[in-house]
């Protein structure tokens, strides 16, 4: 936890009841987001996104799999997160799994629509190549190189920038003689097919300090909160997962308000994100 003394405490409440944070932004002000893409070469995709002082990456690597038997006719998906001990004094020792499991699963929650796949911010059937036999496994890893608050947020974004970095090859399946045969696969080397990244959402979490909320907290800002609410919300302005932190309730009418700010907010972070993904991929073609 961030060490605040009691006056330090009354700046941030008093502050945020202000509409002035401690680094002069307003309520609903990202800090400034910075991406870079293609870091890692053995990966299919990555990306590294900084959000102010939080630094994280994300990378993605296909794999041929076989679907589940529950949905023959799309891939599978699995996200890890590892915080870096070096990131901040609380990942040394258990606090670092404790919180890796945390994120993993809210962002499961947020991408995949949890255990059903209902809301699915990534679509499964683009992954299957064989109904029933042959798909590509997902393995989305994201680490955090440094933790200054909303690394919800700074992950879903890195995930994001990854994917749409993600060439996946494409595949030549040949005629099998029989329908109980696996197929043959031909993968080629040279043709890759890109990630479609239109309907992966963006998650922006509100964090309630006093009566207010706010976007983007910093780590001294979440040590003030009493509730978190990150909404996964995609461009068509449709929401994709909710996940809640924190041990104070929510009040339905204030959880429909927050929604209500996040889907306001999440354009302002989708339009950021993807001329920063743009100008990354640039980048990237001229090096």
């Amino acid at each position: 936890m961030v060490g605040l003394s009691v006056g330090e405490k009354h700046f941030i409440q008093g502050g945020i009841a202000q509409d002035l944070r401690s680094d002069g932004r307003k309520r609903l002000t990202y800090r400034p987001i910075s991406v870079e893409t293609g870091i890692i070469p053995q990966a299919n995709g990555s990306a590294r996104v900084k959000l102010g002082a939080t630094d994280v990456i994300a990378s993605v690597k296909a794999e041929l799999g076989k679907p589940s038997p529950f949905q023959p006719d799309r891939g599978k998906v699995a996200i890890y997160v590892d915080c870096s001990p070096t990131a901040a004094p609380i990942f040394e020792g258990r606090g670092g799994e404790e919180l890796s499991a945390e994120l993993s699963a809210a962002l499961q929650r947020s991408l995949l629509g949890g255990k059903s796949g209902t809301g699915a911010g990534i679509d499964l059937s683009s992954l299957s190549i064989v109904e029933g036999k042959i798909c590509w496994d997902l393995y989305i890893d994201g680490l955090v190189v440094s933790s200054d608050g909303n690394l919800l947020d700074a992950l879903g974004a890195a995930i994001k920038a990854a994917l749409s970095n993600t060439g996946i090859p494409k595949v030549n399946v040949a005629a099998s003689a029989s329908s109980d045969e696996q197929p043959e696969v031909d993968i080629s080397d040279e043709e890759y097919l890109q990630f479609d990244t239109s309907g992966v959402p963006v998650i922006v979490t509100l964090t309630k300090v006093g009566r207010h909320y706010i976007v983007d907290a910093t780590s001294e800002e979440e040590s003030q909160m009493s509730s978190a609410l990150s909404v996964s919300i995609n461009r068509l302005g449709r929401i994709c997962g909710l996940t809640k932190r924190g041990g104070a309730g929510l009040d339905p009418s204030v959880i429909l308000d927050m929604t209500s700010v996040a889907k306001h907010v999440s354009e302002q972070l989708l339009n950021n994100l993807e001329s920063e993904i743009s100008a990354a991929e640039a980048c990237e073609e001229e090096s």
